[in-house]
């Protein structure tokens, strides 16, 4: 394919590494606050207050959680990949990738599949998995494309708002939400006429949504399949590692070489999961958000590891990964903060909504949430903003609240393949670069794009 091969070699020539990508949205968003935003302040202080939202961003003590709880998936997730019992599985679930298409093929099924049920946990287990294959290949001397196949593995990024962790859905979805979130907006008597509640019967499980999602789980992984039958090997494949190539230096004692003692002390945390999960369902709840999820792999980790020790070593080697997201993500949070304290995302939604009408407002909310995404790539936080202007603008131009939230969901999502914001997890596990696996996500986000504004013109 020459397009594909011209793609790859603009990508590998011109894009710079994901921290100077990030550098660069942080100028160009602050020049777009400066020109396109209202202020009495002058030049001088006008760009100060600028300085100040964008320094207050870095530092949201929420966000900063928020980065600190991606670190441990990463870290922990990585160190579980290390494990005999999940190294046996995924080599069972990757027997088939015997070359570049049906791994592909494979590792975006079921990637797909599982980040549909919760996000984080398809980020890092599509990440591991794109590994696999990729070490797999190397034991085996497969010729692999394993740029496209981490590709693969980032997929669960552009269908996750679709599926049942998807934030916009799961807020709108609990009683007294829309109303909190239109306070100040609506009058009185219009607060009054708000759903209680949108239930996620007519979001998430509409039909609108569910056509989609049946689209995608077709569609994406065949034409994953297609491009790997026509692509080239790409880029090394990685270095085939166990825990116990990891640091030696960690000292051990007879309690932290015992089996028994990091068996038992997994074993209870394993057991306080299940208790949190299953006094979630009865009581109707969420429960798979990212504090669960890591407490149940520190959990899985010690049980799965042969010793306190082994698990040491594992952190060790798994922790190099994590740099890109300790040194990025608190730049992104920035851009957030500049965003929302200047009032620019306002003026990138409502000049979507200014030119809508009943039949095109689903579209331009699907484009304004995708190009605030490359800019504030946060579904929950999105939603937070730009969820009253939506909610807002449908009530007055008679559009359905359940097919506006998902709009703004599917614009979310989609671009999460353009932006390298939220690949940082992968990249740690696979070694990859940016450069190598965009190209193949912005096909994917083409083929995504052409799924979703079907689905919006038709329902």
């Amino acid at each position: 394919m020459k397009l594909l091969n011209g793609i790859e070699k603009v990508f590998k020539s011109f894009l710079p590494t994901p921290f100077t990508i990030a550098i660069l949205i942080t100028i160009v968003t602050f020049l777009l606050a400066f020109s396109l935003t209202d202020s009495d302040l002058d030049s001088g202080s006008r760009g100060l207050e600028l300085v100040g939202f964008w320094y207050n961003g870095l530092w949201k003590t929420t966000l900063l959680e928020f980065a600190v709880q991606m670190m441990l998936m990463l870290v922990l997730g990585h160190a579980l990949a290390l494990t005999k019992p999940v190294d046996r599985f995924m080599s069972f679930m990757t027997r088939f990738c015997n070359n570049t298409a049906t791994s592909a093929f494979t590792v975006t099924l079921l990637t797909i599949l599982v980040s549909l049920f919760n996000w984080g946990l398809g980020l890092i287990f599509g990440a591991i998995l794109a590994r696999k294959v990729g070490e797999q290949a190397a034991i085996k001397n497969i010729n692999l494309n394993y740029a496209l196949i981490g590709a693969a593995g980032y997929s669960g990024l552009m269908v996750w708002h679709g599926g049942i962790s998807g934030s916009a859905p799961i807020k709108a979805s609990e009683p007294g939400h829309v109303a909190s979130l239109m306070e100040g907006i609506l009058s009185p008597d219009e607060l009054a006429h708000l759903p209680e509640s949108i239930p996620m019967t007519e979001t998430v499980f509409g039909s609108m949504n569910l056509f989609v999602m049946v689209l995608l789980i077709i569609c994406i992984p065949l034409f994953m399949f297609w491009i790997g039958k026509r692509s080239k090997k790409s880029d090394s494949l990685p270095v085939v590692k166990s825990s116990t190539t990891a640091n030696e230096d960690i000292e051990s004692t007879k309690v932290d070489s015992s089996p028994w003692f990091s068996r038992t002390i997994g074993l209870l945390i394993c057991a306080y999961a299940v208790y949190i999960a299953v006094t979630a369902i009865i009581k109707d709840k969420e429960f798979v958000q990212p504090n669960f999820i890591n407490f149940t792999l520190l959990g899985l980790g010690l049980l799965l590891h042969s010793s306190v020790h082994g698990f040491l070593k594992a952190i060790d080697q798994a922790i190099r990964g994590a740099a890109g997201i300790l040194i990025q993500f608190p730049l992104y949070f920035g851009i957030m903060g500049l965003m929302i304290g200047s009032g620019l995302l306002q003026v990138f939604s409502d000049f979507f909504v200014d030119i809508s009408t009943e039949v095109s407002f689903p579209i331009y909310s699907f484009i304004s949430a995708g190009v605030v995404n490359v800019f504030v790539p946060s579904g929950g936080g999105q939603w937070g903003v730009q969820g009253p202007i939506i909610v807002q603008s449908a009530l007055e131009l008679g559009v359905s609240l359940p097919k506006s939230i998902m709009a703004l969901a599917y614009g979310d999502q989609l671009t999460n393949m353009l932006q390298p914001f939220w690949a940082l997890p992968l990249l740690g596990i696979t070694g990859l670069k940016a450069k190598s696996i965009l190209p193949y996500t912005l096909l994917m986000m083409l083929v995504g794009a052409v799924i979703y504004l079907a689905a919006l013109l038709i329902f």
